[in-house]
């Protein structure tokens, strides 16, 4: 019967074995992946690896300015969390007209 140590250095040999083949069929999987990709013109999107993978939909809108620092002449929309320059003050003296 075989001990644990022994199958353990099986394994280790194994383990090289199967390193040492991967790298020997890589170079040849690849060179065949990207000649199937020139003849057929398959890009990469079309395989879904790279480019923009956000899903197409329709464009946010510009929301107008509401509000505008008089010194600074930043502006804000009133939406979401309000500026430094204008949290805590009447809103009224810098709204746009």
């Amino acid at each position: 019967m075989t001990t644990y140590h022994e199958l353990l250095a099986q394994r280790s040999e194994l383990e090289k074995q199967i390193e040492q083949a991967r790298e020997e069929e890589f170079t040849a999987v690849v060179a065949d992946i990207k000649q199937k990709m020139a003849d057929y013109n398959i890009t990469l999107a079309e395989l879904g690896i790279g480019g923009d993978r956000a899903k197409p939909g329709k464009p946010r809108s510009v929301v107008p300015a509401k509000y505008r620092d008089p010194v600074t002449g930043a502006t804000w929309s009133g939406r979401g969390k309000p500026p430094r320059w204008i949290a805590g003050k009447d809103r009224d003296s810098f709204a746009l007209s």
